[in-house]
């Protein structure tokens, strides 16, 4: 009787290894560089401040904001509910989902690389995709953006499972996760877009047609219930506007190197019914966001963590691209190796020495809009017990959420109900006459307000709060903090 097999040679089972870590180690990669500086020195953001106090909420007392406001981001605020229910580890637990998700879309995309080019290809873009800035940013904030990216991946590589082999299942499943993404985050639909252009140049069958339709109507018909109740709560977007020309020149950019990277061929053998790299990635690299800036007209809606799927997109490009270029330098004679190998290492190293820089500035509480902790830091520097506190607008008490505690003994003079107690995010003022009398029973008044050169809000109340500082009382100092304005008032003479 023989005996059992010999094992395979070390080379063999290397071999066998190579796919499981082209998927594992940008994962890894990933999980590292989103764990690196993860408290940003102990400072927080003003979005990151309202879901870290919106999640800290009771669960009707959630359900109540959500009927006012930020409905768009209702899951993602109920999700953050249950994860500080199970541990309320402060910053690190408001911002670990936005680090794993990231990990796991470096893994969806490796995934989605070596199933289109190949296991280099993968292994490539997946470790590309954490190495992008606006990935490193997202990957630390507590906000919903890095989920529905991550979901956004691995729906794709979904997609290119069911085109490849049209099945029931596989279109339930490709439903149901771009129908969470669009319910973290309702632009999500935008995907839809993208994969339909993908399904429709890979020529498809009936049975293709069919399942995706099927799959598309089902998240449309999911989505629509937030869209309708997100759209009375539109004005919450007023603050956005048109794309500037950084912006602009940078999307062109971005759009420019993808199309040169999907002129890079994939290994023949190893695509897919489905189609090309470029065919899945570059609908998906420029659909959602064209579309955004091209809305702008008639209503500016474009913000670039609103469609950052982008950035996996690109990173499929890159992944592809260079796996083309070595294997062409792996092909060619002596001379010709070695110049690849050459420029292959001078471009790692650039690009290494060009996003360090970029990382580290991203882990600083300077790389953020504002900075709820150094602004709270600084009214309680600039104030003295009983002096009256005003916001200009209104909507900047949000710079309070995660600190309350930081401005008690400070008379809120605008304030009518708090946040919790009227179901909003920065609460309810009251009248344009009750504030003006209020703020001229004040001797001192401490103005957090944003810095020169934002739009004024013309509501009558933020009008009734400029006019009275200038006719009553005199600034004795301020200090900028990132964004904000933190201005000290009193009567005239008295600083």
């Amino acid at each position: 009787m023989s005996g059992p097999l010999p094992p395979p040679p070390p080379a063999v089972r290397a071999h066998a290894f190579a796919p499981a870590l082209a998927v594992v180690v940008p994962a890894a990669l990933a999980l590292a560089l989103g764990l690196w500086g993860i408290r940003r020195e102990g400072t927080l953001w003003g979005d990151e401040a309202v879901s870290y106090e919106v999640a800290h909420r009771t669960l009707p007392e959630i359900w109540r904001t959500l009927g006012h406001v930020d409905a768009v981001h209702g899951l993602y605020y109920l999700f953050l509910h249950g994860v500080f229910g199970v541990w309320d580890g402060g910053l690190v637990a408001l911002r670990l989902p936005s680090v794993l998700a990231v990990a796991a879309g470096a893994a969806g995309v490796a995934l989605l690389g070596r199933t289109l080019a190949g296991t280099r290809a993968g292994l490539l873009a997946g470790l590309v995709f954490p190495l992008i800035p606006a990935v490193q940013r997202y990957a630390q904030e507590g906000r919903s953006y890095a989920l529905v990216c991550a979901l956004v991946v691995w729906t794709t590589w979904l997609l290119t499972a069911a085109v490849g082999r049209p099945r029931g299942r596989r279109w339930a499943a490709y439903a149901a996760v771009i129908l969470t993404a669009c319910l973290l985050h309702e632009f999500a639909l935008l995907t839809l877009l993208a994969h339909g252009v993908t399904v429709f140049r890979s020529g498809p069958t009936r049975p293709v047609v069919r399942g995706w339709g099927a799959a598309a109507a089902v998240v449309v018909a999911g989505t629509l219930p937030l869209a309708v109740l997100s759209s009375t709560q539109s004005s919450q977007v007023n603050w956005i506007g048109a794309p500037g020309v950084r912006h602009t020149l940078g999307f062109a950019a971005v759009v420019l190197i993808g199309l040169v990277c999907a002129r890079t061929p994939p290994r023949a053998a190893l695509v897919p019914p489905v189609s090309r790299p470029g065919a899945v990635a570059l609908p998906l690299l420029i659909l959602p966001t064209s579309l955004l800036m091209a809305l702008t007209p008639l209503r500016a809606l474009y913000v670039e963590r609103y469609v950052l799927s982008y950035t996996a997109a690109l990173a499929l490009l890159l992944g592809v691209a260079l796996d083309g270029v070595w294997r062409r330098t792996r092909h060619g004679d002596r001379r010709a190796r070695q110049a690849g190998y050459a420029v292959t290492a001078g471009a790692g190293l650039l690009a290494v020495l060009a996003l360090v820089p970029v990382g580290t500035y991203l882990r600083t509480p300077q790389s953020r809009q504002n900075d709820a902790t150094a602004i709270a830091r600084a009214v309680r520097e600039s104030a003295e017990p009983g002096d009256g506190l005003i916001f200009t607008p209104a909507r900047r008490r949000v710079w309070t959420l995660a600190g309350p505690e930081e401005f008690r003994g400070l008379a809120d003079l605008a304030l009518d109900r708090s946040p919790v107690a009227s179901g909003t995010l920065h609460g309810t003022e009251l009248t344009p006459g009750v504030v003006r009398a209020r703020m001229l029973a004040a001797r001192r008044i401490v103005v957090v307000h944003d810095i020169a050169g934002e739009p004024l809000d013309s509501a009558d109340r933020e009008s009734v709060k400029r006019s009275t500082l200038r006719a009553a009382f005199e600034p004795c100092g301020t200090r900028r903090v990132t964004r904000a304005q933190i201005t000290l008032y009193a009567r005239p003479g008295t600083c």
